[in-house]
């Protein structure tokens, strides 16, 4: 299974939910653009403690921290989505990360959500809380919705908001998979502790699925 992790803007915590995610999963990870220094690959393996996990090699990797389009401009490339191929792997499960929200342009024709859309990968949504977000959350809903995209479900990083919650569950009808409350120090221990949770809740929502009770 490929999962897909994106989220509403460019701050919200892909990378660190990715880690959760590849963690819980004993997954392979791949962030097939990587725009600036330091490398999320990087990141995601000082974090990760199964001994499963590969972590593969970009696709693209720049140097400016830009939007892809943008940066491989900088640098003289040209992104093209026919040349992204998924990595050779043995595991069965592969996170994906993307870069920025889902409309970041990878060229003059694609986005960011077309790696997902080319890999039929299922797609993990982080979403975080500030004034605004209500509208930027639904509208990316709206537009994995428009595309027909397969969604796992919601992550909510950061301080807790109920109201705002209720909202976006309401009208996206996407599950809430993980709620990751504001942490001092992100370590190996928190992700793997966030990694057993989301773990049963993913395996609750599948059980919930398969007996008519699910979103």
């Amino acid at each position: 299974m490929v999962y897909f992790v994106t989220a509403i803007h460019t701050d919200s915590g892909k990378t660190l939910v990715s880690a959760i995610l590849t963690q819980a999963l004993q997954a392979d990870y791949w962030k097939p653009i990587q725009a600036g220094l330091p490398r999320d690959t990087d990141l995601v393996m000082s974090l990760v403690t199964n001994t499963h996990s590969v972590f593969h090699q970009e696709a693209y990797q720049l140097q400016t921290p830009a939007s892809p389009h943008a940066a491989a401009r900088a640098e003289g490339m040209d992104i093209r989505l026919s040349d992204i191929l998924l990595p050779k792997t043995q595991n069965d499960n592969l996170v994906m990360e993307g870069a920025g929200g889902v409309l970041v342009p990878l060229n003059g024709h694609d986005f960011v959500i077309d790696l997902a859309e080319k890999f039929d990968a299922k797609i993990i949504l982080v979403s975080n809380h500030y004034l605004g977000s209500i509208n930027h959350t639904l509208l990316t809903v709206h537009e994995l919705k428009r595309r027909g995209l397969k969604v796992r479900g919601i992550v909510f990083n950061g301080p807790p908001n109920p109201d705002t919650e209720a909202i976006v569950l309401q009208h996206s009808g996407y599950p809430c998979l993980l709620r990751i409350l504001p942490e001092a120090e992100v370590s190996r221990e928190l992700v793997n502790h966030y990694a057993l949770e989301l773990l049963a809740n993913l395996n609750a929502d599948t059980q919930a699925l398969g007996s008519g009770a699910g979103h």
